[in-house]
């Protein structure tokens, strides 16, 4: 239950709606949205095994840097034509002229958070590349 402490608002992760909604193995779920933040977005997701951006577009943003912290297991990071590995407690900066996509090749499930600013219009700042991770690499 979000719960609010003087001027502070209190939200457990499972709080916030999980924006796949059966749609999509794992979860993500906008904390900052659901928080009603005016200058940090706070997204967490849940990465099952074998889910993500491989085989699927990559996306960029015209105006919003984000940060990605790994919080449990292992995850690879496409960043341009660049793949990366980060275990958990490490962050990436990627800013935002850079495309970039997420991969959970392990078998156990992955965490992470994902920070930025909060704009008004995030579709409208996003720009997907189709075939950005090809599912042979």
């Amino acid at each position: 239950m979000t719960t609010t402490s003087g001027d502070c608002t209190i939200v457990e992760v499972g709080e916030a709606p999980n924006v796949f909604e059966g749609s999509y193995p794992g979860e993500m779920r906008f904390l900052g949205r659901h928080m009603e933040t005016d200058q940090v977005a706070l997204t967490y997701r849940r990465m099952p095994a074998e889910t993500g951006g491989k085989g699927s577009y990559g996306h960029r943003h015209k105006t919003q840097e984000e940060i990605y912290l790994v919080l449990s297991g292992r995850l690879e990071f496409k960043l341009g034509d660049e793949v990366v590995e980060l275990g958990p407690h490490t962050a990436v900066k990627v800013p935002p002229h850079v495309y970039r996509s997420v991969w959970n090749a392990r078998p156990e499930d992955a965490e992470l958070l994902i920070v930025s600013t909060t704009i008004d219009d995030v579709e409208a700042d996003v720009e997907l590349m189709e075939n950005f991770w090809p599912e042979t690499e």
